[in-house]
């Protein structure tokens, strides 16, 4: 009897372990990976000024409807586990929630503090929607709602702590086999990786492992201490309910 296809969506916001975690679920010979399906989608209806922006949206999939068929439908390789790396900022309200329900839903959090120092050295001036917290929330909460358990969540800075032990927590709470090939990979970029990789991707291609946690030294700007504390009540209410 055929094992059932398990599609994994990890929702997450920008600047985070993200793509780190794309690394450890690729290095399984038994997982497809996809990296950020939505993100031409999200660049041509905001006009967001990214690196690439232009390049990613003459390449990419610019209509929602076509990417959710192709995250509903047939596994990359027809490999058993489909693992979707989200950015929870990307999927805009004019976007249909119904497909997420019969996913494999999971969410990747880390301290707000943390993101917006990072975030803010590309971007000086982010709004509160660039960071995605708010929209984390409401898809944690819709999916709750919608099928009762609480979904899967991962906090970046106990996963960096003790990756072996969080991983199995998180293949546990979504049904799957812990795998130790997901604690290391071979450096560089992969043909998985989005086109925007050359612009975002410079540490982790050098990486082989995930990194020990390094706390981020500095201060949240004044000008940015209300989308902070916006952030830090999304993120305070998910983190009680993480996996550790």
């Amino acid at each position: 009897m055929t094992a059932p296809v398990i599609r994994i969506a990890m929702w997450s916001g920008p600047r985070n372990i993200s793509t780190a975690l794309m690394r450890a679920w690729g290095n399984r010979t038994d997982t497809a990976v996809i990296d950020e399906p939505f993100y031409a989608f999200y660049l041509n209806a905001t006009g967001k000024r990214h690196p690439g922006a232009e390049e990613m949206i003459a390449s990419g999939e610019t209509d929602w409807r076509k990417i959710v068929q192709r995250l509903t439908g047939a596994v990359p390789g027809s490999k058993r586990i489909f693992f979707q790396k989200q950015m929870t900022h990307h999927l805009l309200p004019e976007v249909d929630r119904n497909w997420i329900v019969d996913l494999t839903n999971c969410f990747l959090i880390r301290n707000p503090r943390e993101v917006i120092l990072s975030y803010i050295k590309k971007n000086p001036e982010p709004t509160l929607e660039d960071l995605g917290f708010v929209q984390q929330q409401k898809i944690f909460e819709f999916i709750r709602e919608q099928t009762g358990p609480v979904p899967a969540i991962i906090d970046a800075k106990d996963v960096l702590e003790n990756p072996g032990r969080i991983l199995r927590l998180l293949c546990n709470a979504l049904g799957v086999e812990f795998d130790n090939a997901m604690l290391s990979w071979p450096a560089g970029l992969r043909a998985s990786d989005g086109i925007w990789a050359k612009y975002w991707y410079d540490e982790v291609a050098r990486s082989t492992s995930f990194q020990p946690y390094k706390p981020r030294e500095g201060v949240v700007p004044d000008r940015l201490s209300e989308i902070h504390e916006q952030c830090r009540d999304c993120y305070d209410r998910l983190y009680e309910l993480r996996l550790h």
